[in-house]
């Protein structure tokens, strides 16, 4: 057994900390000649590892960009937010990425975050040794001569980080077989290049892995001005010919051009424009009109480009989202081309709706009562451990595609947990445990759990708000919704009318928010038009709303029919299919009404109404809202950045095309009736459910928008502020 001093000083850069510790510590140990007795050695190395910690904590590297706040917050000094967490949180804050539950930093410099990976990369391969020195110490251990010049761990393998990081990875353990190797390099190309972990929930990861492995030990892979040159033309031309095919169609359903807009983190003003059909949807292009915001000369060329890159003929209409409600633009539309419609996004407008319902005092109260109790729980990490074995691994909270369906979607997730919540309180695992059950806002928690009139909040929030996020799901999935939209938003209504039979007040509060919203913002003669064709609207005695949208329909068959040789014998074939003669009548007919989509519906059994049947087919083949697949905005942030910039134009376009359009494949392909189309798969830890801040960053795809029914939304007025002034807003907002 070697003497105490050298046991102490054998770890090299710890040596001249510890003999100063031991000088100033002698008197406090027991003995005062150090013998090879076991205990007090192992006792004063380990009260000096402590120290040592403690000190290295003080010193950290990173504290020289954050501000130490009371309790246990840090201040970032690049963008100024404040972080609950200390300065783990900080780095990870730094480090920008967004997987990790804080808010990446917007303002840090790259050098900065490339110096908090290198940090968060070692940390993480550091967080292997100790696993390897357990298993080791409970070993048997038997006196073995090693010789000098043979080392004690033998790297058959070189681990790849060594090749990154070789002077602090030289006593690093090799991996224990290929597997392990193989999954730290892809490990340390995410941490390097700062991609996202969601990454790897790709399809096109796992088809690379496989490829990979089928090439063997050797494999060189392509070069940066490879891949930007002969593979991004290769996978361009693939991917237009797909497009091609989906064009196909189009001389029989049409197809809709949907115009998305949204601000980035620099106050640029981008607009996607994307082409769906019932096959497909599409990526078409990204246009950076930040610099034409007053033009409306421009903005009139720029859909003239995409409306003829298509062919007018094959258009049925333009869904605009709300940021983008131009009237000039609309009135030019519908003005030059007499065929086309323009539709409001119905994904928009119910989100408008349901933030209306949070805007109510009780329902506002309900909420943040609500955040309170999640507020706590997440940012405890064994309270949120205790949470989970409760609720048998289930979240108490959801996050949807726009924060005010994350506060419903999260009062129904609470509601279902209310017994195991209030269980959870009043355990002993709980109430025995001071470093929670003492907290003013434990306390607090206890009694909103135990408040009957805050879970009769909750119980009413949820009935109310239920009906309308069905809607959201039928029409933020992809498929072809404008038939039904009429339909659902009418029963949506009567759920409000049934729950509140006995309370007209309350009734009437809710209706006139959806009322304004639907004649505003949602209702289009379109949508009228389609629930007249749709036979299971038509044919259903129960709906009595027929009559009021006739004058509606008749007004599209004059837009989409405009001379007399169009509109020829079509009195007749209304009359064939109202009053369900011929094949609309046969039993097949029938039984198909509920089994098929109404687009083919018609195209199976319309052949005796000709002319109808193609005006139903284009209407009824159309989808209600903006694309929901690309529900974050970090790929096109990262396209439009500076440093992308550099490249030109025409390759960040082709970048832009192939990236989206992959995106949308892949989406259709792994679509499930098991996805949640208005749920994200991951909680988000910015939230105003998770984290205590004032102004957490919208991240979810519709709060990237903007609004145009208020103004109040953050990203717009940061946008408007910043380019126009106050008082002068793009597109008219």
């Amino acid at each position: 057994m070697p003497n105490s001093t050298l046991y102490i000083v054998q770890e090299k850069n710890r040596k001249a900390l510890i003999l100063r510790f031991a000088l100033k510590y002698r008197e406090k140990i027991r003995q005062p000649t150090i013998s090879s007795n076991l205990p007090t050695p192992f006792q004063f190395w380990w009260n000096a590892r402590c120290f040592f910690y403690i000190m290295v904590r003080e010193k950290d590297m990173c504290w020289e960009y954050a501000e130490k706040l009371d309790g246990n917050k840090v201040k970032c000094k690049f963008c100024l937010r404040i972080l609950n967490g200390g300065i783990s949180r900080l780095k990870h804050h730094l480090s920008r990425l967004p997987s990790k539950g804080v808010n990446p930093c917007s303002k840090v410099r790259d050098d900065v975050t490339d110096k908090v990976l290198a940090i968060l990369a070692s940390k993480d391969d550091s967080k292997e040794v100790p696993l390897t020195k357990k298993r080791k110490r409970e070993e048997p251990r038997s006196p073995v001569n090693i010789p000098p010049n043979r080392s004690l761990v033998t790297l058959e393998t070189p681990s790849p980080i060594v090749k990154i990081f070789p002077n602090i990875t030289q006593n690093m353990p090799s991996p224990v077989s290929d597997q392990e190797n193989a999954e730290r390099s892809i490990a340390l190309f995410f941490f390097e290049n700062k991609l996202d972990f969601s990454v790897a929930r790709s399809s096109s990861y796992q088809l690379m892995i496989d490829s990979l492995a089928k090439c063997g030990k050797g494999f060189n892979g392509p070069t940066p001005e490879t891949l930007k040159t002969n593979w991004l033309e290769i996978i361009k031309s693939e991917v237009n010919i797909q497009s091609k095919e989906i064009e196909k169609e189009w001389s029989t359903t049409g197809c809709t051009i949907i115009v998305e807009t949204w601000t980035d983190n620099k106050s640029r003003a981008l607009i996607n424009f994307l082409i769906s059909s019932p096959s497909s949807m599409f990526f078409h292009k990204s246009v950076d009109a930040s610099s034409y915001f007053k033009n409306t000369k421009f903005l009139a060329d720029l859909f003239d480009s995409v409306i003829q890159d298509f062919g007018p003929e094959n258009i049925v209409q333009i869904i605009l989202d709300n940021t983008l409600n131009c009237t000039s633009i609309v009135n030019h539309i519908l003005q030059t081309y007499g065929t086309i419609f323009v539709s409001p996004c119905a994904s928009q407008c119910l989100n408008a709706i349901l933030k209306e319902f949070s805007k109510l005092d009780w329902v506002n109260r309900c909420i943040l009562q609500a955040q309170m109790i999640s507020k706590f729980i997440y940012n405890n990490s064994s309270l949120l451990d205790m949470m989970k074995k409760f609720t048998v691994g289930e979240e108490i909270i959801k996050t949807g595609i726009t924060k005010y369906v994350s506060h419903f979607l999260s009062l129904q997730s609470i509601l279902k947990q209310r017994s195991r919540l209030k269980h959870m309180f009043n355990s002993p695992e709980f109430t025995n445990n001071p470093s929670y059950s003492n907290k003013p806002q434990s306390m607090t928690c206890i009694s909103i759990l135990d408040d009957n009139e805050f879970w009769r909040a909750v119980e009413e929030c949820v009935a109310v708000s239920d009906p309308f996020l069905k809607v959201m799901r039928e029409v933020s999935g992809g498929k072809p919704a404008v038939g039904s939209i009429y339909e659902l938003m009418t029963k949506a209504k009567e759920s409000i009318r049934t729950y509140y039979i006995m309370d007209d007040i309350k009734c009437k509060t809710f209706f006139d928010i959806v009322d304004q919203k639907w004649q505003s913002h949602l209702h289009s003669p379109l949508h009228s038009a389609a629930a007249f064709l749709n036979p299971g609207i038509q044919y259903n005695p129960e709906i009595k709303f027929l009559g009021s949208i006739k004058e509606d329909f008749f007004r599209v068959l004059e837009k989409l029919l405009p001379t007399p040789e169009l509109r020829r014998d079509i009195t007749n074939q209304i009359l064939l299919f109202t009053r369900a003669t011929g094949m609309f009548g046969c039993n097949l007919a029938k039984e198909a009404i509920d089994a098929v989509s109404p687009g083919i519906w018609w195209e199976q059994y319309g052949d005796s109404a000709p002319t109808l049947q193609r005006v139903a087919m284009r209407i009824l083949s159309q989808v209600c809202s903006t694309s929901p697949f690309e529900r974050h905005w970090s790929t096109f942030q990262q396209i439009h950045s500076d440093k992308r910039n550099k490249i030109n134009k025409e390759t960040l376009n082709d970048i832009a095309y192939v990236h989206y359009n992959l995106k949308l494949a892949s989406s259709k392909r792994s679509k499930s009736t098991d996805i949640d189309p208005i749920q994200l798969e991951d909680i988000d830890m910015t939230s105003q459910w998770v984290e205590e801040t004032e102004n957490p960053s919208p991240t979810q795809w519709l709060d990237r928008f903007g609004s145009a029914l208020d103004g109040n939304d953050l990203n717009t007025r940061q946008f408007s502020t910043s380019i126009f002034g106050p008082g002068d807003h793009l597109f008219n907002l």
